[in-house]
């Protein structure tokens, strides 16, 4: 065997390993992220941090704010701290799975991040099982373009984002076009997918 299908061939056991040590709710939201925001293109700026493994998957148990805010506080200095890392999703397993407790979380987490200094270094996107704007029906397909397997806070460096926004043609059209493509495509289609996630990655 040469030394480089010796390496592949390493490459793939530890990938194997990894896998298998990896919760459900991780690997959901990495089939969530490879079908529906990459698959879809909803986010034309995930593929690259998804495919070059520079995004950190944290799963949390936490079920009240107050301790899922210093939570994310020590989230987002790792982040500041370790430049390899793009960008990190809090997944939480069991928490804030009513929609109204996890927009109470966004609220004081926005104002945390104000009162913290990260204004201007870290933005939050916000992802939820039962996500709703504000001015749709709750069945309406564009929902699902904020529809994730678990609640998540998705924490943006704003420098990298500025940066990717500025070599993309009309970013602003971009929800615009998220919320078109998903009624083309109707919200049974999107059920199906994360109906068919959760029953490959069950819960323990």
């Amino acid at each position: 065997m040469n030394k480089e299908v010796k390496q592949n061939a390493q490459q793939q056991t530890l990938q194997k390993a990894l896998a298998e040590q990896e919760s459900a709710e991780v690997s959901a939201t990495k089939q969530w992220l490879d079908e529906i925001i990459i698959g879809l293109n909803f986010c034309p700026f995930a593929k690259k941090e998804f495919v070059n493994n520079t995004i950190c998957y944290h799963q949390s148990a936490l079920e009240q704010v107050k301790p899922a805010l210093k939570e994310l506080l020590a989230q987002c200095h790792y982040l500041q701290q370790h430049d390899e890392i793009e960008t990190t999703l809090i997944i939480y397993s069991d928490g804030f799975r009513s929609f109204s407790r996890y927009l109470d979380l966004v609220d004081y987490a926005n104002d945390l991040l104000i009162d913290s200094g990260f204004e201007g270094v870290f933005q939050l996107a916000t992802m939820h099982p039962e996500y709703c704007f504000a001015d749709d029906d709750f069945d309406a397909a564009s929902n699902f373009t904020n529809r994730s397997p678990y609640p998540m806070l998705h924490i943006i460096r704003e420098a990298s984002m500025a940066k990717v926004l500025k070599v993309y043609k009309e970013p602003e059209k971009i929800p615009e076009n998220n919320m078109a493509l998903a009624e083309q495509k109707g919200s049974d289609f999107f059920q199906t997918v994360l109906t068919r996630i959760h029953q490959k990655h069950p819960q323990k």
